[in-house]
């Protein structure tokens, strides 16, 4: 009698699980507007009366029949990209429309703006002034740890303030974290020092395009509105953070055993990427940095209202010296500065034009974002629903004094952050309705615009959606959960002062 052996059943190899990954910010929004579209169908539509500013007016809320089509809505739906571009508001209807005659209701203008900053810091970049500089002070700053850790953390929360530095803080983990393994301390103080310090700036954005800029010109005021507030709340959440950083560091430095990240193999030796050699500055690269400094300070200048920062009123006349330049003077600005920096650092018409068209490209997608966010307002505007929501939020806040509203405002803004990972497409879709109640509660667009800043800021200081943290985390090899340790006393440091600083700023307006 003949056996036969058993054979195992075949397997086939287990299937790996797909790791959920947040959509991106061009799908959150492509969501958002056949969300908004359908959602037109059931909220009511109406309108404020407006005054000759083209304000809301308070209490003159009202219900009136939008007077679409479903034929019409669905056009709006196909068109709302192109309308959130260059869409034109009809005076007499109020529709907004690629072909109609009247005002510029879509967003060219910040659109051409971002490509055209874009530009210029892909320039400066391609030259490497930047990069070198930083990385020089932090080679000449590496015996002085306090220092070191409290210059590099300033140098990234200025050029987070001015510009949105973030993901370029990406490329100097490989130079700071052996700095600071090299002089006691641990991966989670350079985690802090790069990720706090460029987000606390952006947190307290003064000028930053990409945050201030766009929420300023979706609320329609000044880019440089408010500007006092935002740099005094700047130095203070700035010297809390690098202070905050600095005790942590010291205290792993004296007792190691305290380290958040705790060592890995090696990190408790000296690196040699710490005692190597940095190429020092050279005249073209001091000319860049120089010409860089220039255009930002520029930019300040000319956005700022002078005479009503330094009087402290608001409609004060303006000095003859103001130029009062908004998104297309700006956009001018930059492409000009961007020739220029290709041209101090000699880099030749041919690599100044590739770098200008890579430097664009490479900012197409925030700049998508904000028409495609524009481009869910023009629903709304057309459907006669954006004051019927407005209406509602009026409701909510009807009554609260103005520094309860600006504090509402901020944590309102919190989970919007967090839903919509663009500050750009953020503040495109929110400032429409947030900026006319700031008008109800007696409080300047300024603080709205400041408040809704600080909670994006805030959110992407720790949420793990955010390239700049999680991709951070992962370079300095810290596990994720021992940063959100790390991090969450001083968010709630900085929840509070935002509070106040919002607060005092609705009080003082």
């Amino acid at each position: 009698m003949s056996t036969a052996t058993a054979q195992p059943p075949e397997t086939s190899p287990p299937e790996k699980k797909r790791k959920f990954t947040f959509p991106s910010a061009l799908t959150v929004l492509a969501v958002v507007t056949i969300a908004v579209w359908l959602l037109a169908f059931l909220i009511p539509s109406g309108q404020y009366d407006r005054n000759d500013a083209g304000a809301p007016v308070e209490g003159t809320y009202h219900r009136v029949p939008s007077g679409q089509s479903f034929v019409d809505r669905l056009n709006d739906l196909f068109l709302s990209p192109v309308n959130g571009l260059y869409g034109i508001q009809d005076a007499k209807t109020s529709l907004v429309g690629p072909d109609n005659s009247g005002d510029l209701y879509g967003s060219a203008g910040v659109f051409l703006f971002v490509l055209a900053i874009g530009a210029f810091i892909t320039v400066v970049f391609a030259t490497g002034a930047l990069d070198r500089g930083i990385g020089l002070l932090a080679h000449r700053l590496r015996s002085r740890g306090a220092l070191l850790i409290a210059g590099v953390m300033v140098v990234f929360s200025v050029l987070g303030t001015v510009e949105g530095f973030a993901e370029e803080t990406l490329g100097f983990y490989g130079l700071i974290v052996p700095l600071m393994l090299a002089l006691g301390y641990d991966r989670m103080t350079a985690v802090g020092a790069i990720i706090l310090g460029a987000g606390v700036g952006v947190l307290c954005s003064t000028v930053n395009p990409f945050a201030t800029g766009v929420a300023s010109s979706a609320a329609d005021i000044s880019l440089g509105d408010g500007i006092v507030l935002r740099f005094v709340m700047w130095v203070v959440l700035t010297a809390v953070t690098v202070a905050y950083v600095i005790r942590y560091a010291r205290r792993v430095q004296k007792n190691p055993d305290r380290s958040l990240s705790g060592f890995l193999p090696g990190d408790r030796e000296t690196s040699d990427a710490a005692e190597g050699e940095v190429p020092e500055l050279t005249r073209l690269h001091r000319a860049v940095l120089v010409v860089t400094a220039l255009v930002f300070a520029f930019m300040i200048f000319s956005v700022v209202p002078w005479a009503s920062a330094l009087t402290g009123d608001a409609d004060a006349t303006p000095y003859g010296f103001e130029l009062g330049w908004s998104f297309p003077q700006l956009a001018a600005l930059f492409l000009c500065a961007a020739v220029l920096v290709g041209l101090v650092a000699r880099m030749g018409e041919q690599k100044i034009s590739s770098t200008i068209i890579q430097g664009a490209a490479d900012f197409v997608s925030p700049a998508l974002v904000i028409l495609l966010a524009r481009g869910v307002t023009v629903i709304m505007n057309n459907s006669k629903i954006t004051d019927t929501v407005l209406h509602a939020i009026e409701g909510v806040v009807k009554g609260t004094s103005s520094g309860i509203f600006a504090i509402i405002v901020f944590v309102v803004n919190l989970p919007l952050a967090f839903l919509i990972p663009s500050t750009s497409g953020h503040a495109t879709l929110a400032m429409p309705i947030l900026a006319p109640l700031a008008d109800f509660a007696g409080v300047s667009r300024a603080v709205v615009v400041t408040a809704w800043e600080a909670a994006s800021g805030w959110m992407n200081l720790w949420v793990p959606t955010t390239a700049v943290t999680i991709g951070g985390v992962a370079l300095a090899k810290v596990g994720y959960d021992r940063y959100l340790r790390f991090v969450w006393p001083l968010l709630a440091l900085l929840f509070i002062l935002i509070c106040v600083f919002v607060a005092l700023g609705a009080a003082f307006t």
